[in-house]
C-alpha cells in the first residue's frame, strides 16, 4: 500500500480518528511505499495541525531509517509527468503530491492507499481511511 500524509498522520497522532486503524492496516501489510513529497507535506501537514515541532522531526527521521517503508524519491522525470497528470485533470483539485502519488502507483501497480483523501478513490483506487457520516433515523 502506498502510505499518504493523512496515512501518516493518522499512525501518528494517537488523538487522530483514525489511529488505531491505520496501526492495524500498517501491521497487515508488507509492502509500504511512499513518496519523498509526501514526507515534505507530512511535516508541514503535522505541524500546522499542532503537532510538536521535536516530534514531528523525529517521527520524520524514523520513517526515514525504516527498512519496512520503501520511499520513492521524486526526480525531474517523475515530477514533470506528474505536471502531466494534472494538466490532463484540470477538473480536479489534485495536488502535485497527490498526482505524483498516482503516477507510482500506477506504475508500480499498487490499488490501496493508507489516506483518508477522496482524491484517491476519484483517480480509481481503493482510500482505506475513510470518515463515515453518522446515520439519523
Amino acid at each position: 500500500m502506498l502510505i499518504d500524509t493523512s496515512g501518516f498522520f493518522s499512525l501518528h497522532d494517537q488523538a487522530e480518528k483514525h489511529h488505531a486503524e491505520a496501526q492495524k492496516l500498517y501491521r497487515e501489510r508488507r509492502l509500504r511505499l511512499t513518496t519523498s513529497y509526501i514526507l515534505a507535506e507530512y511535516v508541514a501537514l503535522a505541524l500546522v495541525r499542532g503537532l510538536f515541532h521535536e516530534k514531528v522531526l523525529t517521527f520524520s527521521a524514523e520513517v526515514l531509517t525504516d527498512a519496512t517503508i520503501e520511499i520513492t524519491w521524486v526526480d525531474e522525470a517523475l515530477h514533470t509527468k506528474a505536471v502531466e497528470l494534472l494538466q490532463a485533470r484540470q477538473d480536479k483539485t489534485y495536488s502535485l503530491c497527490d498526482a505524483v502519488s498516482f503516477i507510482v502507483m500506477s506504475e508500480r501497480g499498487i490499488t490501496d492507499a493508507l489516506t483518508t483523501d477522496k482524491h484517491f478513490e476519484q483517480e480509481g483506487f481503493v482510500r482505506l481511511l475513510k470518515y463515515t457520516i453518522p446515520q439519523f433515523q
